[in-house]
């Protein structure tokens, strides 16, 4: 089964990698972008079976490595 984690920095941390994009879009000619926020995905094949199992899998693996709590948020799909 396939765990997809979605890491973004939480709100209110500075985001300078989201700030160089939107800048460099609006220099594209693209017009009315607000804020970028730029984040990661880590995809990960799991051999659990069952969903559930696996989300809470990949939620643990998150909380332990792919994400810093202090800093970081999460969301974590499996299918």
């Amino acid at each position: 089964m396939r765990a997809t984690v979605t890491v973004m920095l939480k709100t209110g941390v500075l985001d300078p990698q989201g700030k160089a994009i939107a800048h460099a879009l609006g220099t594209l000619g693209f017009e009315g972008v607000n804020d970028v926020r730029a984040g990661k995905v880590i995809e990960i094949e799991l051999q659990e079976a069952d969903p559930d199992r696996a989300k809470a899998q990949a939620e643990d693996m998150a909380r332990r490595l792919l994400a810093n709590g202090v800093i970081e948020s999460f969301r974590v799909e499996v299918g």
